[in-house]
């Protein structure tokens, strides 16, 4: 190696980059030291400082700069570029500074890393005097110059200023537009994006891979459906058709607009599959409610050595959420730490999320606490499992660690979400109340739709029907369906059957073809013994074709998911479900328990309401599991209707008598049941 020449090491030199070798480099970097005179060649010189800022080695690189005396402006722009390219932003703006100071003039490459600096610091003072100085050198109207400080002034908000760049741009090509259709979507501005696409079509544009995603973006964020499949149709025509970020922008696109079985034909259709195109579709499936399908399509992925990321990681721990799927939410958890991504913030915060919603409030406590990174979703995750397990006092208090009180994130509006839910199961009216005037006074957000459901909701719990209903009634908004549905129940719960009807038939006006608001209705007649009619909303039903959705209680045991339906026999071991069942109802009644018999929901004799609700499918689901599961297993079940009110006195009883802790997650909320005590505390 001793007798190659300036030229030949420069070879190695540029190897040792492209292959991201710092050991190599260093070697030829000694060899430079031993064999040539010093200073070494200028052009060596860059390639030394190309290396060691490329490699993330910025200390190494300034060294060299700083003893090589022919600095030009390749030499510059080596470091500015790799400082950028590894994200020392501040540096970089640094060593630019020090490079005018040098009487150096920088080229069409030195500006585009320069306002990527600013952008990425949002620093629009110092982007605009880079830009003036662009101006000066005449180097504005450079076509990738103008584009990067485009992209500046939309990363620093100076929506004007941007755009005026942007019509003084005298040649613009298709980054200059990706730019433009990109930076309106992130901002918020899908329409502007579309308008955007449709002049570059105009004019001739031909759009590449990023102008489709930018695009389908846009229509995804507007949920404009149409514009999204004749885009579909043009991908074919322009010969994208093989194209996976273009079929990955496609899966993403059909799943927002709720058209997931267009979703499914995409990826199904896509010759070459990356790891982005399993998440896809994944995240798709979680979007859509379809968190079965959307774990099967994970196990899927790992049978067929799918690269692990993050988000996967994330968007299946979110479909375990959906579906309280504990058992797979653990061993997706072991998944993460093997491939080292626990820790991330996506799946940081998916991890509190799933653990929480899946009655573990204890497991999400310890992820939050083990995240060396938190965010605004982090505590609200954690926010939101207090509030389904009615842990108000927890949630307030993690509420008050975030600003102005404390030094964390900015509330935002599903903070106050999960908070007013949390108030809402635990019966904290005068808190509840509060916090929701604070929304506005205090924190400048305005309440929405779902703030005005959760406090229609908390007062109904707390057996304040009728002031909920004057509450809706001064609403700014026109109120909702699930504004009207939390005072239907309500009416269910404390016998207020004329206010149960208003709320009925606004329900029936927002979503005629929903079965739950007329069984509401139905159910709530029956509870105040107008059992006349209660038919009458049934007959209804039937007469215009709607059918009550079925209830099932369904149980994890040994890997494998048993369900039940009211009065279900058909399982394997029913016999001993059965016996169980009976040998409780025994012990309970001894113990002076009761049916709760206005919870028969048809007219009939007290001896067969007592047998209505004596098989519910959550009582079978539970004596399964008592037969079933080791003694010391919490019991879990998770039912798709809410748990009636028999039935909670029921488990009551049961976790006290058998020592057992029970955990039941229905359509509502959590019920912790142990000793005897619900979670809950009767606010169900």
């Amino acid at each position: 190696m001793s007798l190659l020449s300036a030229d030949a090491l420069g070879l190695i030199l540029k190897n040792a980059i492209s292959t991201s070798s710092m050991r190599l480099g260093r070697v030829v970097h000694g060899r430079i030291v031993k064999t040539l005179d010093s200073p070494p060649p200028p052009f060596l010189a860059n390639y030394l400082i190309s290396l060691y800022s490329k490699l993330d080695h910025p200390e190494s690189a300034r060294l060299v700069l700083r003893f090589t005396p022919a600095r030009n402006v390749v030499s510059w722009t080596s470091l500015v570029s790799g400082l950028v390219n590894n994200g020392h932003f501040s540096i970089a703006l640094f060593e630019f500074v020090e490079m005018r100071r040098d009487g150096v003039s920088p080229n069409d490459f030195t500006f585009p890393c320069a306002f990527k600096a600013v952008a990425s610091l949002r620093l629009p003072v110092t982007g605009k005097q880079i830009h003036g100085l662009a101006v000066k050198c005449g180097r504005i109207l450079d076509v990738f110059v103008g584009c990067s400080a485009f992209d500046m002034y939309c990363k620093t908000r100076l929506r004007d200023d941007a755009r005026q760049l942007f019509d003084e741009i005298p040649e613009r090509n298709c980054e200059t537009w990706n730019a433009f259709i990109s930076n309106s979507v992130t901002d918020g501005r899908p329409r502007e994006a579309i308008e955007a696409f449709i002049e570059f079509r105009r004019i001739g544009g031909q759009p590449n891979t990023i102008t489709f995603c930018g695009f389908l973006n846009a229509c995804s964020d507007g949920l404009h459906l149409n514009l999204g499949k004749q885009l579909h149709g043009l991908v074919f025509r322009c010969g994208f058709d093989t194209d996976v970020s273009v079929y990955n922008g496609l899966i993403d696109f059909y799943g927002k607009c709720k058209q997931i079985i267009c979703s499914e034909i995409v990826f199904a259709e896509m010759g070459t599959k990356n790891a982005v195109s399993w998440c896809s579709l994944v995240a798709a499936y979680v979007q859509n409610h379809e968190d079965e399908k959307a774990s099967l399509l994970y196990l899927r992925s790992r049978k067929e050595i799918v690269e692990t990321s993050d988000f996967m990681i994330s968007s299946a721990l979110s479909a375990c959420a959906g579906m309280a799927g504990l058992e797979l939410g653990r061993s997706i958890h072991a998944h993460a730490v093997k491939a080292c991504v626990e820790m991330t913030i996506f799946v940081g915060s998916a991890l509190v999320d799933m653990y929480g919603k899946c009655g573990c409030i204890e497991d999400s406590e310890q992820a939050f606490d083990e995240m060396p990174e938190k965010n605004l979703v982090t505590l609200n995750s954690l926010i939101g499992g207090y509030a389904h397990q009615g842990e108000v006092d927890m949630a307030l208090a993690l509420f008050e660690e975030m600003a102005p009180r404390g030094c964390g994130p900015t509330p935002n509006y599903m903070t106050f979400v999960s908070l007013l839910s949390a108030c809402s199961r635990a019966g904290a009216v005068e808190n509840g109340m509060k916090i929701f005037d604070s929304m506005k006074s205090i924190y400048g957000i305005e309440p929405g739709a779902e703030h005005y459901s959760c406090i229609v909701d908390m007062l109904g719990r707390a057996g304040m029907v009728e002031q909920a209903y004057k509450f809706i009634k001064k609403l700014p908004i026109q109120p909702t369906i699930s504004v009207w549905g939390a005072l239907q129940n309500a009416c269910r719960m404390h016998g207020k059957p004329h206010l149960g009807i208003v709320a009925a038939e606004n329900l029936f006006k927002l979503d005629p073809k929903d079965s739950g608001n007329h069984v509401l209705l139905s159910n709530t007649f029956a509870a105040a013994g107008r059992w006349a009619e209660a038919n009458t909303v049934r007959e209804e039903m039937k007469g215009v074709g709607i059918k009550k959705g079925a209830g099932y209680s369904w149980i994890t045991v040994k890997n494998q998911v048993h369900a039940f339906q009211a009065k279900d026999r058909s399982h394997i071991m029913n016999k001993d479900i059965q016996t169980m069942l009976t040998k409780l109802r025994n012990e309970m009644e001894a113990s002076g328990y009761k049916p709760d018999l206005k919870l028969s929901l048809y007219d009939l004799e007290e001896e067969e309401k007592a047998a209505e609700v004596a098989y519910h499918s959550e009582k079978l689901a539970l004596a399964f599991g008592l037969v079933a599961l080791p003694l010391g297993v919490p019991i879990r079940i998770t039912k798709n209707l809410r748990i009636c009110g028999d039935c909670h006195s029921f488990f009551k009883f049961v976790s006290r008598s058998v020592k057992r802790e029970i955990i039941v997650r229905d359509n509502n909320r959590f019920h912790r049941f142990k000793d005897g005590i619900c979670s809950c505390r009767d606010y169900w």
